[in-house]
């Protein structure tokens, strides 16, 4: 079991993140979010927060102007430098999410995958995320839940996550609904325009909205 100490808990997970995450969750999943992703057009100047080792980094690439892919975890920077090497409009660089030195409006878009139910006080993040966007700005998340999963699914997937990343601490939510999702995110400013469930047996929340 990984001992958890924020940097270094991530910093251990870096070197296989991305397999061990399909490994978890399914390819199928992976791959639909991949494809929603993908059709998000028109991203401009993109943040994204929590880029770990750059997996869905490329995805939202494809239709940005510019990608600044941050992380905190040295390890997880390393691995995206690796992964996004080839990406001429991506730069990786170090960054806390709940607060960054780039100026407020800076930012067309903003995007996060897997890290609103994994970081303590997501309501700052939410509104850090808010201040760096334009107004009207794009605001795109994606998270894993169980909410909705058959029992043993869901049994089958904590012991996956179990075996390769130990027991998470307290404040991860792993079974966050489409509702509660959409609640935190427009406590912070922001208008939801779509939330929705995708994949099969293991779930991902889909979200899309703009600042006010």
């Amino acid at each position: 079991m990984i001992k958890y100490k924020k940097e270094e808990y991530w910093d251990n997970l870096a070197q296989t993140l991305n397999e061990d995450q399909t490994y978890i969750v399914g390819m199928g999943t992976q791959q639909a979010i991949i494809k929603r992703l993908s059709g998000e057009n028109d991203l401009g100047e993109l943040m994204e927060f929590g880029c770990g080792a750059g997996y869905f980094t490329k995805a939202v690439a494809k239709n940005a102007r510019h990608v600044t892919a941050t992380d905190f975890s040295d390890e997880m920077l390393a691995m995206a430098r690796t992964q996004l090497k080839d990406l001429q409009n991506v730069t990786v660089e170090k960054a806390d999410c709940k607060k960054t030195t780039f100026p407020s409006g800076k930012f067309d878009s903003l995007f996060m995958a897997n890290l609103i139910h994994v970081i303590e006080n997501p309501s700052t993040t939410l509104k850090e995320s808010h201040r760096i966007l334009k107004d009207d700005g794009l605001l795109l998340l994606v998270d894993y839940t169980m909410h909705g999963m058959r029992g043993f699914e869901k049994m089958k997937s904590g012991i996956r996550y179990l075996k390769k990343w130990g027991k998470p601490p307290g404040y991860f939510r792993g079974d966050l609904s489409p509702d509660e999702f959409k609640s935190l995110v427009e406590s912070e400013g922001f208008k939801v325009e779509d939330v929705q469930v995708m994949g099969d047996k293991i779930k991902a929340i889909y979200l899309k909205s703009r600042k006010k």
